[in-house]
């Protein structure tokens, strides 16, 4: 059973810490083939597969992890693979593998498709999530299951979370990613096409492992429709602050009202 969540300072990844020493890392939204093609399978330099799959091993290893698991979206085509992207994705968990570590996915929005182009040493997990611990895991594009919705801790991603800044030299466009910490007082109520109640104390929302993904700016705009299933359904019923990479704390974001009973999506309002 997970002994502590925490995120691991610097990095858009997260560290669970088991019994008896063991550790995982747990990342989301890696986005495999994200300005890639044909001509450049790999993607574009600071998005480059095989860099993404050095600064993911090194991680591992610098924080003593045995186990990676990716939250969903390893690759950017949301229906299949092109051929060209096939051997990237297989190469970017083969390394993993030779370095001793067992990866494990769940699968995302963007991952139809994707399990047969894996080594088979590489566990897949449905997009209801998987359960460690205390500790339950899922994507963040659909509810999870039973089990996942009864750990104590919640971990999810999807929504690319990030806070916009003024334009500096390093960031021109002023956004950085960012962790979203939501934490719940009792059980929600029931809610959603199933009745579904969230019984965790907390949600833990990871950054984009990829650092040219999309960002919503939840300072500023409202998540895309895509994502607001996440936002409205979860972040909307607990009280919900934002963390940059380094651990700086940004305050608490301003949140829809939760989504209806009756399985309607909530409009999400702008955050402060």
């Amino acid at each position: 059973m997970p002994r502590t969540v925490e995120p691991i300072p610097g990095a858009p990844a997260l560290l669970l810490r088991h019994a008896r020493g063991a550790t995982t890392v747990v990342i989301a939204d890696l986005h495999l083939g994200l300005a890639a093609g044909p001509e450049r399978p790999r993607g574009p330099p600071g998005g480059d597969a095989a860099e993404l799959a050095e600064q993911l091993r090194a991680l591992c290893v610098r924080v003593g992890a045995r186990e990676l698991l990716v939250a969903g979206d390893v690759k950017h085509p949301i229906v299949g693979a092109p051929a060209w992207l096939r051997p990237v994705l297989f190469d970017f968990f083969a390394y993993q593998l030779d370095a001793g570590l067992r990866p494990e996915v769940v699968l995302g929005n963007h991952d139809v498709g994707l399990a047969r182009h894996l080594p088979r040493e590489v566990l897949v997990r449905p997009p209801s999530g998987v359960v460690r611990g205390s500790v339950g895991l899922f994507h963040g594009h659909r509810w999870p299951s039973e089990d996942v919705l009864g750990a104590r801790t919640l971990v999810a991603g999807h929504l690319h979370p990030g806070f916009r800044f003024a334009p500096t030299a390093a960031s021109p466009g002023g956004k950085q990613r960012c962790w979203v910490r939501v934490g719940f007082d009792r059980a929600s109520p029931p809610t959603g096409p199933r009745r579904r109640a969230i019984r965790a104390r907390e949600l833990i929302v990871l950054p984009a492992f990829h650092p040219l993904a999309g960002i919503e700016s939840l300072n500023r705009e409202r998540p895309e429709r895509g994502r607001s299933f996440l936002y409205g359904r979860f972040l909307a019923r607990g009280e919900a602050r934002a963390y940059l990479l380094d651990g700086t704390d940004l305050g608490p974001l301003a949140t829809p009202a939760p989504a209806s009973p009756r399985g309607s999506g909530a409009r999400a309002a702008r955050g402060r």
